[in-house]
């Protein structure tokens, strides 16, 4: 799929092409610090939806144009569906904040730059690693809005930081700097400025590389160890792994191995 940018839309939008095994996925409103737009929050779950529907793509890597992620939501333009029963996100479709099902079964990589606010903490907290640039300044600042964080910070900032450290940010509103989002939990690389799509691609390619199923497996199971308790996933180990064993993925596993050769899995 592929798109191209429309950056003269005061709208904005959301690219989104596969290059290999790679979903790319991208904010594109730059000239409004990528700030959401009802039409691209639309976009974007479907974009997400394509991605987990595309039997060629295995890791998708979530970006954005220009020098910042995003200010977070026009809130002119977001606000009167904020109220009502208006879903951005449709039935059937995958939720980009990861908060209601269907949930995706594949991996995401974000990638972040400048300004990420809001939302853009909740989509990159959303995702499963996160690669930020060393100029980075997040801010989750619903409450100096009057508004309460809904896209999932509130919960998996407590999960990734613990209580006391992700109240002192989700009262206050403060803006913090990507040392404190690599000390929290919240992102697991920082590069230069203008590195963070490569390395992101660089480490999506490295996932599709694996076997799709046996990821596929490890994210289900430990989304399962987060909602239901460490119990229900051990309770799965082995159902799983009977399934697995069961795949052409790990008969190449193991030749590969023998063979000492780089795997070539199928997903199959």
């Amino acid at each position: 799929m592929t798109m191209q940018p429309t950056i003269a839309d005061p709208d904005g939008g959301i690219l989104s092409r596969r290059q290999g095994a790679v979903f790319l996925i991208g904010l594109n409103r730059p000239a409004k610090l990528n700030g959401f737009t009802p039409k691209m929050l639309k976009e974007l779950a479907a974009a997400y939806t394509a991605f987990e529907h595309d039997a060629e793509a295995r890791v998708a890597v979530l970006y954005a144009e220009g020098q910042h992620f995003t200010a977070g939501l026009d809130l002119p333009r977001v606000a009167p569906l904020m109220g009502d029963n208006n879903p951005l996100v449709e039935p059937g479709q995958i939720d980009p904040c990861n908060n209601v099902g269907p949930f995706r079964t594949k991996p995401v990589v974000a990638a972040v730059q400048g300004i990420t606010y809001t939302i853009g903490i909740e989509l990159m907290l959303a995702a499963d690693i996160v690669v930020a640039a060393s100029d980075c300044r997040f801010s989750q600042l619903e409450v100096k809005r009057g508004i309460m964080a809904t896209g999932g910070a509130t919960i998996r900032m407590v999960e990734r930081a613990g209580w006391g450290n992700a109240m002192r940010y989700l009262l206050t509103g403060d803006e913090f700097d990507v040392a404190t989002a690599l000390r929290l939990g919240f992102v697991q690389e920082v590069t230069a400025p203008g590195d963070q799509l490569n390395e992101a691609i660089r480490l999506a390619e490295r996932i599709a590389a694996q076997a799709p199923l046996a990821v596929s497996a490890t994210l289900r199971n430990a989304r399962t160890a987060i909602e239901n308790g460490p119990h229900a996933a051990v309770a799965d180990f082995h159902a799983t792994q009977k399934k697995l064993m069961a795949s052409e993925d790990v008969k190449e596993g193991v030749a590969s191995f023998v063979e000492k050769r780089a795997a070539q899995f199928r997903g199959h």
